[in-house]
């Protein structure tokens, strides 16, 4: 009786089974738990901090002495504890970059801190910084650098055996990690020892990938890796901070290797792609990687950040933030300041989700089935979704608002554990009984954030065209984010027209041209206006939705220089020569190089005025050169008879590339000479932001 029991239960259990809706089959490739945990992170920290920090390089070349490697204000526990205010979860460190230096007493060299002065050379900074992360509650991430200029086997069988060695000391002493990070720069000119030579490789075989990865599987079975082709996560094709708009997880990774030439199909990914390597999008907060002085006005603003975060994470990609930590071991305050910003900024705009439990309706639903209801993306739950029934791969999901509701983001996942399918949907809003367009795109993924202008609907709609299978959406969100209120850039070009911009177009401009703190009573910015004499123009951001006002920006120009001309050069291309007095510091002209005396410039001013001073603006490229250290300025009313006015320094302007300005006791001029007397660089090739006057 008891065994018939039991066998009519197990049979009933059975039928029920068998009439329940299954799921849709799974669309491959797949992603692995590892791959699955490492999206789930989203937002992390890079920290670029190693023996370039302390040569104010960005590549070393190997032959740095470890007592160079000196911080005096080390602090681990500041770097995470800034991460995971920042909102981070993680954070990957350059354990060895490619000049050799190990940031941890390996056995494998003496290029490492054991042999440096921090902590005596009994300190581990890849220890520490584990021990941080681990107190914070944040995942760690270890870069190794497979080039080695510092070491004399490096391309030879030797080197390789070296390699795998640093990756088995930082994989088994340093707890959990969850991503290995190696970088595509292999091979060239180095230190070696001492051969100060140039040496090649073949990147695809000689680091032994197969049995590097085996290390990895080995140690840290959970951590993914990274590389142009991963094989677990890939590089986005370009440090600038985006993915494309288009970008599928998966990709045809036999075809790709370490400096592939096709980089830029990264950014996309491949539809027909055979393997799960979903885009990571790293760049840094700075123009360089490692920390420079000259760089602390150069901190990406927080319009920059928030970009970079919708144009990453909300294009199915992850987020790795670059922060160069500074000689004295600290992330920088300049940085700390912005990443904050970009934490309360992305706090307002995800505070409230206004499709959770709201209704909900489907075109179509798998089997009809409640597992698979149009409810299941508004649920919190991750792991249920909207599914549709086999062969539908286009239909269409509606939220209905119990009254009118401003929105302006739109959060989509699909269920990526079955694979990633949508290749195309519209999202639609229903406002005052009408349908309009919010937006038209191709791939969702893992996530996919998009923005549009407020919208006080009544219905928000996603269609989806086209898919790979039947849809799986395991989630979607809708938010209202407040205007993105951010300090007015003021800007004239060489005309004197006078532009103010924001990040956000629908924030109002406010702004004097008398000297005065701007409110929001002042002049409304309307278009571009004349400023053709010396004025002080300041501005204010206003949202007069939540009342928000930016602090006041503030900008000196002096006459404006559409009648000024560069005359003369000492060498060099003077056709080009006049984007130094252009009024655009994103531009830069430069005389020759290999020359062997000082470099001069003349400008004809157009007019005569009775000048008071001088400004120079030096170049502000990622990589600058022969920025103007002492100088000599002269004046002339004819062009001919020259009057030296001012000559100096311009102090530590290499570290802090601001625009200098220099006043003298006024002279009446039309043509003015500026001479570089001593530049930074190996001659007097000499380099020139912008010139100006400061005129009565």
């Amino acid at each position: 009786m008891k065994k018939s029991f039991i066998y009519l239960i197990t049979l009933a259990l059975s039928i029920l089974s068998c009439s329940e809706t299954p799921p849709p089959k799974p669309i491959e490739p797949l992603p692995a738990a590892r791959q699955l945990a490492w999206q789930e992170m989203g937002y992390y920290a890079f920290i670029h901090f190693n023996m370039n920090t302390f040569t104010d390089m960005e590549w070393g070349t190997g032959g740095e002495s470890p007592a160079q490697f000196n911080p005096t204000e080390l602090d681990t526990r500041q770097w995470a504890r800034v991460a995971k205010d920042a909102g981070m979860k993680g954070i990957i460190i350059t354990a060895k970059h490619h000049d050799g230096f190990c940031l941890w007493p390996t056995k494998t060299t003496e290029h490492s801190v054991k042999n440096s002065p921090w902590k005596d050379g009994k300190g581990d900074l890849i220890k520490d910084l584990s021990e941080a992360c681990e107190e914070y509650g944040l995942k760690f991430g270890i870069y190794l650098s497979p080039w080695d200029r510092n070491n004399a086997n490096y391309g030879q069988p030797e080197y390789v055996n070296i390699f795998h060695e640093q990756l088995r000391e930082l994989l088994s002493n340093y707890g959990p990690i969850f991503e290995v990070w190696f970088d595509g720069a292999n091979g060239g000119s180095g230190y070696y020892g001492g051969a100060n030579e140039t040496r090649k490789i073949d990147n695809k075989t000689y680091y032994e990938w197969d049995k590097t990865t085996e290390i990895v599987r080995e140690l840290q079975p959970d951590a993914v890796i990274f590389s142009d082709a991963g094989p677990d996560i890939r590089w986005v094709g370009t440090e600038e901070g985006f993915a494309n708009e288009t970008n599928w997880s998966i990709m045809r990774r036999d075809e790709i290797y370490p400096g592939w030439p096709r980089y830029k199909e990264l950014r996309s990914g491949h539809e027909d792609g055979t393997h799960w390597l979903p885009a990571e999008v790293n760049t840094s907060i700075r123009p360089g990687w490692y920390y420079h002085p000259r760089e602390d006005h150069q901190v990406k603003t927080l319009s920059r950040l928030v970009r970079t975060f919708y144009e990453s994470v909300g294009r199915n990609g992850n987020f790795l933030l670059n922060l160069p930590v500074d000689d004295r071991g600290l992330v920088h305050e300049n940085d700390v300041a912005q990443l904050m910003a970009l934490r309360n900024q992305l706090d307002k705009d995800f505070a409230h989700e206004l499709a959770k439990n709201i209704e909900v309706s489907a075109s179509n639903t798998r089997g009809n089935s409640d597992r698979f209801a149009p409810e299941m993306v508004n649920d919190g739950n991750p792991d249920t979704y909207w599914s549709t029934d086999d062969g539908v791969v286009s239909a269409s999901i509606t939220f209905n608002f119990d009254t009118p509701t401003e929105v302006n983001r739109i959060v989509l996942q699909e269920y990526i554990p079955l694979g990633q399918r949508v290749k195309q949907f519209n999202v639609s809003a229903e406002v005052e009984g009408q349908w309009q367009k919010l937006d038209e795109q191709t791939t969702i993924g893992y996530k996919r954030i998009l923005r549009f202008d407020v919208v006080n609907a009544t219905k928000i709609k996603v269609d989806i065209v086209d898919a790979k299978g039947p849809l799986t959406i395991s989630n979607i969100e809708l938010y209202h984010a407040p205007k993105l209120v951010t300090l007015p850039q003021i800007s004239r070009d060489k005309e004197g027209m006078v532009d103010l911009s924001v990040a956000d177009k629908s924030v109002e401009v406010f702004y004097t041209v008398d000297g005065s703190t701007p409110t929001p009573d002042a002049i409304k910015f309307e278009r571009p206006f004349l400023i053709d004499a010396p004025t002080t123009v300041k501005a204010i951001a206003f949202d007069g939705e939540t009342n928000t006002m930016s602090e006041s920006s503030s900008q000196y120009f002096d006459v404006a220089k559409k009648n000024w001309k560069v005359i003369s050069v000492s060498s060099g291309n003077i056709e080009e020569a006049g984007k130094l007095i252009d009024d655009n510091l994103d531009t830069y002209w430069a005389t020759d190089e290999g020359v062997n005396r000082p470099q001069e410039i003349v400008i004809d001013l157009g007019a005569e005025y009775t000048l008071k001073g001088f400004t120079y603006a030096p170049i502000q490229t990622r990589y600058p050169f022969g920025i103007i250290m002492d100088y000599e300025f002269s004046a002339s009313t004819n062009g001919k008879n020259w009057n030296t006015v001012s000559q100096g320094e311009f102090g530590n302007i290499v570290n802090n590339r601001i625009g200098q300005t220099i006043n003298f006791s006024p002279v009446r001029a039309r043509y003015i000479k500026l001479k570089g007397v001593r530049v930074d660089g190996e001659d007097f090739r000499t380099s020139f932001g912008e010139v100006g006057i400061i005129s009565e």
